[in-house]
Formats: structure tokens, sequence, C-alpha cells
């Protein structure tokens, strides 16, 4: 036991490195994740999935991401110097994995699932998993605060706050906050592109001549010409309408209104131009309306994370839609704070009959679309 203190004592520099230098790695990699892909969608994304969860508004949400992940940032290089560690780096290092750890508690005491975006979209965890990383992560740091001696002068908190000040502009250089308008169901309020492709043509394969019966033809040149021998009391019932009651659907507002989404079948896509799922759903959909020349209408919705990528899109899909680009938290609020994509969404008379999302339990099925649509009513 003596042997092991006094090597305790004697590498103790070294131990306090050795946690100063994996904290830092964790917390530059957590702020690294939060911006990927791209530094727009990651932040959009936590802004909508986690911090509107919390309370936050749309107007206060983008400031209060950029600055929490400069915080991560600034935290990750500060452990790393020397000025006011003790006192002021690691216990708020401490403090902000408590402020999470008190969230992630909720989380699970609620029953939230899925990812708890502590690595953002890189690296997925539940809350418990993330829960059991920050307690750790503390009990590291407490450790740490014992082996380190006491702040030296000279302190130089101008330093520190100059590591926080450069994080935080660096984060509204690279992603500015931009204005954004709420919907209004008007046709000319989108912030992005909106293309109106016209269905192509369909060939004309009704023949002149359509036998209706085995008595009767019916000559469509030459109406005059038309006999039967029906019995004339005969009378044709019309097929009974099985269609569901007309609605407004949420999603009505943010799709222009040529499109008339809450007539009839509609398909509505909720993409992103790059997603290789959301590619090979289109490309699944093309296939389908190949086979079924009654297949409804498609209208997608992209998110604003590569827009110069949609000609790539289209052309992988096999065709080309109507469509329109969201900004990322407006596509977020469209498609559904908990879902992600693809979103694939069937609606009849606004009534949505199906919606998948994703790519695990509720992923998008050609099978039960196409139950769905040979449904009567």
């Amino acid at each position: 036991m003596d042997q092991i203190i006094r090597f305790y004592k004697e590498n103790k520099v070294y131990f306090a490195w050795t946690i100063r230098v994996i904290v830092s790695v964790l917390f530059l990699f957590s702020a690294y994740s939060k911006l990927y892909p791209s530094a727009d969608l990651g932040l959009g994304t936590m802004e909508v999935k986690q911090l509107y969860a919390l309370g936050f508004s749309r107007d206060v949400a983008p400031y209060f991401s950029r600055l929490l992940v400069a915080a991560e940032f600034a935290l990750g290089i500060g452990i790393l110097q020397p000025h006011f560690l003790k006192r002021i780096v690691v216990p708020a290092t401490i403090l902000l994995l408590v402020v999470f750890c008190v969230h992630l508690t909720y989380s699970i005491a609620n029953d939230v699932g899925g990812n708890c975006g502590c690595f953002g979209e890189l690296i997925k965890m539940t809350p418990l998993e993330a829960l059991i990383k920050n307690i750790i992560t503390i009990g590291s740091l407490v450790w740490l605060m014992r082996m380190l001696p006491k702040d030296k002068p000279p302190h130089n908190f101008p330093f520190l706050a100059l590591i926080y000040a450069l994080c935080a502009l660096a984060l509204f250089m690279i992603s500015p906050i931009q204005k954004k308008s709420a919907p209004t169901g008007d046709e000319n309020n989108t912030v992005g592109e909106v293309v109106i492709i016209e269905d192509e043509p369909i060939v004309d394969t009704i023949p002149n001549e359509i036998p209706l019966d085995t008595n009767t033809t019916v000559n469509v040149d030459n109406p005059d010409t038309n006999t039967t021998d029906k019995d004339p009391e005969e009378v044709v019932e019309k097929p009974k309408d099985t269609a569901p009651k007309k609605v407004t659907s949420e999603f009505s507002k943010h799709v222009p209104a040529s499109i008339k989404l809450d007539e009839g079948k509609k398909i509505l896509c909720l993409f992103a131009p790059t997603c290789e799922h959301c590619m090979e759903t289109a490309k699944t959909l093309t296939e389908m309306r190949k086979k079924d020349p009654n297949f409804p209408k498609i209208f997608i919705i992209f998110m604003d994370e590569g827009p110069e990528e949609i000609p790539n899109f289209f052309d992988y899909a096999g065709a080309k839609y109507s469509y329109k680009v969201e900004d990322i938290v407006s596509f977020w609020e469209i498609i559904g704070m908990s879902k992600d994509t693809p979103g694939v969404v069937y609606l009849w008379n606004g009534n949505v009959r199906y919606f998948s999302d994703g790519i695990d339990a509720n992923a998008f099925s050609e099978g039960a679309l196409r139950k769905e649509l040979d449904k009567k009513k």
C-alpha cells in the first residue's frame, strides 16, 4: 500500500495532466460534433430538438446554442492552460456537466428516448448513456481538483475571457443567425426556392371505340352513330364516393397553394438533398409512380443544407418533382421535433393516412404505403 501511495504522489502531475487532456478532448469533440456535418445543420438541429423542448423561444434558441457550443470549445481549451485553472476553469466545467446531468435525469424520468444530442448526430447516445458519461467525467474532475495545487500568480483573467470571446465570435461568424418568419400559408411566404414541375403528359391509350358491353359500342369521334340494345329503363349506378371528408392538414400552410395539398391524394416528402436514405426513398417513389398511372402527385420540401445538390438528387431519383427549400430550423418544425429524415406523408383530402420518418422502426416501407394507397376509404 505504501508503494502505491508513493507511486501516486510521485506521478500526481502526470495523472492530473492525463485527466486534463481527456476532458479537453471530450469537450472539444462534443463541441465539434454539434457542428457536424455543417454548422447551420448541427446548430439548427440542436435548437429544434433540444432547446425548444426546454422552453427556449425561436428568437433566443439560436443565440443560446452558439454561446453553449462556444463554452464547450472554451472549456476544452481553457483546461489546458494554467490561469485560474482550479478557481474558475475546473469548477465551471463541473457546473456545466451538472446542468447537463439535471437535464438528462429529467429526460430519463419522463421516459424520453432517442438521441440526447451530447455528441450531435455524429455519435448518438441515449440520455442514460450520456448521464453515466457525465457522472464519470465529474468524478474525474473532482479528483483533478484534489490533485491541483493552488492557483499561483500572476493570474490572467483577460486571457480566459479572450478564449471564450474568440470561440463565440467564431461560432457567430461561421453560422450567422438569420431572421426567420413564421409560416402564414401564403404561397409567397418562403425563405428558399420554390420550383413547380408540371406533370409529364400522359399518353392517350384510350381507343376511339370503347366497348361498353357485348351489345353496345360508342364511337367517340361520331356520337350520332352510337347504337345500343340496352333496356332504356336500365340505370347504371354511379360509383359511391368513399373518399374521407376534406380537412385542412397541418402541412398545407407550408406548401404553395397551387399544389392543392388538401385536395385528393397527395404525397409530401421531407428530404435533405445530401441524405442517402432520402435519395433511395425518392428513387423508390419514382419506381412506384412509373408502375401506377394513378399514383398521387409528389411534392418535396427540402432542407436547406445543400441546395446545390438538388439536381444530383433528382438525377438519382430518376424524375423531377415540384419542391420548396426551407431553412433548417423551419424544416425541423415542419417534420416534427421528434422525427427524422427521410419523411414521407401520404394525404387524402388533407387526412394523413401514412407518415414514415427516419431509418429505424418507422422508416419508409413501399409495401406499407402501397397498402394505404389501395384502400378504398
